[in-house]
This record gives C-alpha cells, structure tokens and sequence, in this order.
C-alpha cells in the first residue's frame, strides 16, 4: 500500500506565476482588505499576524506558517507593540480541478515552519532577482513549495499520532531515501533494535520499515517521471533503486503501470 498523503495534483503548464516576498510591517500595521488570487504561503517570523478570512479570524503564530486560498477576502492585522516580519510565496494557476481544490482544503490551514520551506524561500528570492516571475524556474520552485506543504502536513500528523521512534525513523527515510539503508541502520537512527523497530512499525503503519522505504522510493520517483525530463535511468538511480530493472518491477507492482505509460500519462494530462 503506497504511503497514504494529500496529493496536489498543478500540472506544470497550469503555473501562471510564482514570487515570493519579504516585508516589515511597523507596530499597529495592517493590509486588506483584499480578495486572494493565488494559493498563498505565508511565514512568520517575528511579531503577530492575525488574518481575518470571510470574516474568520485566524491567528499565525511566529515560527508557523499559513495556507491561504484563491477566492476569499482577507485582512491582514499586525501586532501593535512591535514590528512584524513575515516571508510569503505565492503561486497563481490559471485554473484550478475541483478533485485539487477539494484535496487543498483537506490540508492544515497552518504549520510549524521548517527548514525546508525556509531555504525553498530563501532560493526564490535569490533566484527572481534575475529572471520573470512566469520564469519556468522560478514557476519550478513555486510548484516545490506546493508539494511540500502536504508532506510537512504529513509530517506533523505522523509526529502526534504515531510512536516517537516510528516518526523518527520516517522523518530519516524521507530524507536519506536514495541511500544504501537498511534495518540495522535505521533502527541505530532511532536507538531501538531493530525487532523492537520492526514491531512497532507493524503495531503503527502495518508496514515493514524496509517495504515502506520501497513505497516511498516508489511514490517520488512517479513525482519525478511527471514533473521531469530526466531519463528513467537517472530517476532509478536518484530514488534509491538498484538498477533500472528493479525500479521497473517494483513500479510496475505499485502503480500497475510502467515508467513510460506514466510520463505519457501525464505528458497526455498536460496537452488537454
């Protein structure tokens, strides 16, 4: 069973524009009322934010980050004793599925902000300084910060819901997943052996620590096959695989699909 997310399903094609941006607000600073255009993400990073949305107030804190959403009127209310700075990336499509919009309301309104998201925003700023915001790299970036809002989701969840040794042992693999791992190794991540490891993985997720590894390999080498032109070769190799006919037999096991009919797939999906 492959790893079970919210999936953000933008074609590359749909991506109008993304920027990202970095501003102060003096003490008592406010912004708005305005209709939101664009999928939003907005990060704090001192002071106080409090966001009024249709009339909902939703209050970031610094060190948290907010998803916000085409289509509503928002007001933007900044701490009254001190300066307030927040980092934002927006993303604007030209159209939007109602299966993405629905899985985009599925997803945390806000998170803790990580490193992560962090450098991603870093890099936009550092990028746009030189090409258009309709740039495909700086469109390319936009659609990373996309996706990873849902696995920083996924993160947060696995961190309350899950035994603290399986959600360091997850958080590990979603990090080192093109390396040689093994049980012995992961479970000398987590301090534990690697029968205790083993046990609470099945008690947790029902899965193996080795076969999930094998699932989320999987899942981002389909990301790379539809958002990509690397060769299918280079994809195998960057997510872990063996060869390439290791990656083909366990694609072909996980999707019923092979690498080609995916990427023409999705090549197809992109032309409509």
């Amino acid at each position: 069973m492959l790893m079970s997310q919210t999936l953000l399903n933008f074609p590359f094609d749909s991506l109008q524009y993304a920027v990202a941006g970095s501003i102060v607000y003096p003490p008592g600073g406010r912004f708005g009322p305005r209709i939101q255009q664009d999928i939003q993400l907005v990060m704090l990073y001192t002071g106080e934010l409090n966001v009024a949305i249709d009339g909902r107030h939703v209050q970031l804190l610094p060190g948290h980050l907010m998803l916000l959403k085409p289509g509503h009127e928002e007001t933007f209310t900044f701490s009254k004793t001190e300066e307030t700075w927040h980092r934002w990336i927006a993303i604007h499509l030209n159209s939007l599925s109602d299966k993405t919009r629905d899985s985009l309301y599925k997803l945390p309104e806000c998170l803790i902000l990580t490193e992560e998201l962090n450098r991603l925003t870093d890099l936009m700023l550092i990028v746009q300084r030189n090409v258009p915001y309709d740039d495909a790299a700086i469109r390319s970036l936009g659609l990373a910060a996309l996706h990873l809002y849902p696995r920083e989701s996924e993160r947060v969840l696995l961190q309350k819901e899950k035994h603290p040794a399986v959600y360091t042992a997850l958080s590990w693999i979603h990090e080192h997943y093109p390396e040689e791992i093994t049980l012995e190794r992961l479970a000398k991540q987590t301090r534990l052996s690697s029968e205790h490891l083993l046990r609470l993985f099945k008690t947790n997720i029902q899965s193996t620590p080795i076969h999930y590894l094998w699932e989320y390999r999987v899942n981002r080498a389909v990301e790379l096959l539809t958002s990509t032109g690397l060769t299918i070769s280079e994809i195998a190799y960057r997510c872990g695989f063996k060869t390439s006919h290791h990656f083909a037999r366990l694609l072909k096991q996980s999707t019923g699909r092979t690498a080609t009919e995916i990427r023409q797939l999705s090549w197809s999906g992109l032309r409509k």
